[in-house]
């Protein structure tokens, strides 16, 4: 049997090494048109900031090492341009001498991955991406010589993670993005503390606002405003290379990637695809969708070798867990966000908590916001997010693993997860969410969001802030009234019929008072996650949704 991958990396080199393991009797041939076939694309951000020192520790495999471990014909700066299904054949030109040739295959692998997206602008030849070893070796040349300063276009989790780098070597950054949030997969309120993060370490943020036309040393933006610019890098996103498949008459997706069933196979017969050139199935939905992360690529590289091989397999829709750094804060999502939910137009219950990393006796805990959303008639869990410090990942991890094995929101809570002070809490972060998410079950509470209390406060409800006097001094939503926690019961004759809304720091305190005031015959609600999170969504976005 030949097997033919087209593009290494991820998904083609676990295509490729997991099918030499299952059989060693077949010759495996990887056509690579970049000048590396393995490397660590997460990585390349960091080489660029100077974190990661070594360039070779980028390198993970050589077409040598491939060759003498796994016997694989690895031939890189070859560039695969056509397929013939009837032939069972590719044609292929060495980018090196110009050479075309014809290598026929039994089975056809394509894993030629997603290519950055790059505008049409005035000047636009001058700016860099960052797709592969040598992007990054010209990002490295550039800031190397005389570059002061640096304008990345996009906001996303690669822009993030340049700003964060530039910033490190030195340089003035400016990030522009046209939406008014940095990071699209969270929500406003969540990605505010990142904004934050950001313009604390001297990044400057031009939210609302995008790349017009790029000159010799200055960009010019939509506004007319212009900015400093030595070097300029695209981060806006990437698109499927699906180009070579569609010539070939296979067939894609409504969003442009590669169509395969759940084994990987696409519309011509014998012909495969991985990793982020092809649509892969969303969780939530149950539609199809284009998720470029290192992780399915992985899976689905080694899926496709199973099936090759004649394994069963069991293939799983994609939760799209990520995770970015920015600075001292970690952002990360897996799932939908409510800006998604409220588009499609599907019901849903968000949540807000904020509690420590670890047991706040022990010295060193660190705060994080967590969001969790939940279908409100199957208790199901349709997304999360978290920022903060030490922590969010585990607990974005831990919730990703509980949609993948079909347990509820309530049943967080029943989780039963390592504890000792400087790891976690007895009741961890992700149990509190539990909590939470059963109690509304349950109707034993009800919750308004930060972007619903304005409709709430017109229509005639009572604010009421629990807090102490001097926590309420510090900072308070308007309007609100201010009964502290404990003197509540005795105060309660004091509030007006109708509508009341509590709220806190946090809502754990609006919660019992909620408790306290509906059993006292009160028509009330909380403010999911208080304070913090409000002046997160209505104060530092500066909007209402």
């Amino acid at each position: 049997m030949k097997v033919v991958i087209v593009g290494g990396v991820a998904g083609g080199m676990s295509a490729a090494t997991r099918l030499r393991r299952l059989n060693e009797d077949a010759r495996i041939v990887v056509f690579e048109r970049g000048a590396h076939v393995s490397f660590a694309n997460c990585g390349l951000p960091y080489y660029a900031g100077g974190v990661i020192d070594d360039r070779d520790a980028l390198l993970l495999q050589t077409p040598e090492s491939l060759a003498a471990r796994f016997e694989l014909d690895v031939r890189v700066r070859t560039e695969v341009t056509s397929i013939d299904p009837e032939a069972r054949a590719v044609t292929v030109r060495d980018l090196t001498t110009g050479v075309e040739s014809v290598e026929t295959y039994d089975e056809l692998v394509l894993s030629p991955g997603a290519s950055p997206i790059v505008p049409d602008l005035p000047g636009v030849e001058r700016a860099l991406v960052l797709r592969d070893v040598e992007d990054v070796d010209r990002l490295v040349g550039a800031v190397d010589g005389s570059a002061r300063t640096a304008v990345i276009v996009g906001a996303g989790f690669i822009g993030i993670e340049l700003a964060e780098n530039l910033r490190r070597r030195g340089l003035d950054v400016t990030v522009v993005e046209l939406a008014d949030q940095v990071l699209g997969p969270l929500d406003p309120e969540m990605a505010a503390p990142v904004a934050d993060e950001l313009r604390a370490n001297g990044v400057r943020l031009e939210l609302g606002n995008q790349v017009t036309a790029i000159g010799a040393d200055a960009v010019t933006l939509g506004d007319g405003g212009t900015v400093p610019a030595d070097v300029v890098v695209m981060a806006i996103g990437v698109r499927p290379e699906s180009a070579l498949a569609v010539a070939a008459g296979i067939a894609t997706g409504p969003r442009g990637g590669i169509a395969v069933d759940e084994t990987m196979r696409t519309s011509a017969d014998h012909v495969y695809a991985v990793g982020d050139a092809v649509e892969k199935i969303d969780a939530v939905s149950g539609q199809s969708g284009l998720v470029p992360l290192a992780n399915p690529a992985n899976r689905q590289g080694r899926l496709v070798a199973d099936v090759i091989s004649g394994l069963p397999v069991r293939p799983r829709p994609v939760v799209g867990t990520a995770i970015v750094g920015a600075f001292t804060l970690m952002a990360a999502a897996v799932g939908w966000n409510e800006k998604r939910l409220r588009a499609a137009d599907r019901p849903y219950r968000a949540i807000h908590t904020h509690p420590q990393s670890h047991a706040g006796y022990y010295p060193g805990a660190q705060g994080m916001s967590l969001k969790l959303l939940v279908d409100p008639d199957t208790d199901a869990i349709l997304g999360a997010q978290g920022v903060g410090g030490e922590g969010v990942d585990k607990r974005i991890d831990v919730i990703a693993t509980a949609m993948v094995g079909g347990v509820t929101a309530s049943e967080l809570a029943d989780l039963e997860l390592a504890y000792a002070p400087q790891f976690g809490s007895a009741k961890d972060p992700v149990n509190m969410l539990g909590y939470v998410a059963d109690n509304l079950r349950a109707g034993t509470a009800a919750t308004i969001q930060w972007h619903e209390l304005p409709a709430a406060l017109d229509a005639g409800a009572t604010l009421v802030d629990v807090r102490t006097p001097a926590e309420f001094a510090a900072g308070s939503i308007p309007g609100a009234v201010n009964i502290e926690l404990d003197a509540l019961r005795g105060r309660a004759d004091e509030l007006p019929a109708g509508e009341l809304v509590v709220t806190c720091q946090v809502g754990q305190r609006g919660h019992t008072a909620a408790r306290i005031l509906r059993q006292l015959g009160c028509d009330v609600r909380n403010l999911d996650g208080g304070y913090r999170t409000w002046v997160a969504g209505a104060v530092r976005t500066d909007t209402l949704v």
